[in-house]
């Protein structure tokens, strides 16, 4: 257990998947020496390793019809569909309150993958060196192309983490952990066809031009990591806890039952494999 990681895959509202199984993970007092998220997971797993039994419900599906946190309005307004500063200020700090104070006292290595804007590389942040400004870096983590802003940190310009490395299993390898859980938020069959963005792309982020190289191979990075992730997983290396029903949500889904559902669902798969995870375990 202490050699085991846990890797937690993005996926814009799909992350309401993650939150589910890391509901019923705290419930467990199941946690890991390691974690790592891009995106919607790395949002998801900053409450979990703050031990706030309920909050990613209660943020991401009970606030998800207001339209401070995702809406066209949102994007006619401020250019973000969704409210970054909603989200990254105002939730946390005023009306569903992050406990930074347990966040920060917990033993576990929380990395958080980037991409940077004039590189196209991964910039990975962690806990113990940033912990102070980690709801910056999930901004940054999070804030998808065309719907949010670049984010400015640390000296440099930063978009979503899972443009580069969606799933990070590579980099928890690279950190010392062989073993690790994956959470994923698509189902079984999935795989990313080329992204009818990437000429889009190449305009919108003229300044930044490996940003539109980025999206135009991003479903071949995408693919190529699934295929690594399931050569892990009959190796022994990882065990995958991915969505067992397809639910309709989107990246930007904002029905509450739909989002509710797919809570719901992570949660019910967590707990119908956790024998097996825990065997696995060891």
């Amino acid at each position: 257990m202490n050699t085991t990681g846990l890797v937690l895959e993005g996926g814009g509202m799909r992350g309401l998947y993650t939150a589910g199984v890391l509901e019923y993970f705290l419930e467990q007092k199941l946690f890991f020496p390691y974690v790592i998220g891009v995106s919607a997971g790395a949002c998801m797993g900053a409450s979990y390793l703050s031990r706030q039994k309920g909050r990613n419900k209660e943020v991401n599906v009970g606030l998800a019809s207001d339209h401070r946190f995702i809406s066209f309005r949102n994007l006619l307004l401020k250019r973000q569909l969704f409210g970054m500063d909603f989200l990254f200020d105002e939730i946390p700090n005023k009306i569903i309150p992050f406990d930074y104070e347990t966040f920060k006292k917990g033993e576990e290595q929380f990395v958080i993958g980037t991409t940077d804007c004039h590189t196209g590389q991964p910039i990975y942040y962690n806990k113990q060196e940033h912990g102070d400004d980690i709801l910056t870096i999930i901004r940054a983590s999070s804030s998808l192309p065309f719907v949010a802003p670049t984010v400015a940190y640390n000296g440099r310009t930063l978009l979503d983490g899972g443009l580069i490395d969606p799933i990070p299993i590579g980099k928890a390898h690279q950190d010392g952990f062989r073993k690790n859980v994956v959470i994923m938020t698509k189902a079984e069959d999935f795989r990313r066809k080329p992204s009818k963005a990437a000429r889009l792309a190449k305009f919108f982020y003229r300044q930044y031009p490996e940003i539109g190289e980025l999206l135009e191979r991003r479903h071949l990075v995408y693919n190529n990591t699934l295929a690594e992730l399931e050569e892990k997983e009959s190796s022994g290396y990882a065990f995958v806890i991915k969505p067992s029903l397809e639910i309709p949500v989107s990246r930007i889904e904002r029905k509450q039952n739909r989002l509710l559902a797919l809570y719901e669902l992570g949660y019910a798969d967590a707990k119908k494999q956790y024998k097996q995870l825990l065997a696995w375990l060891g």
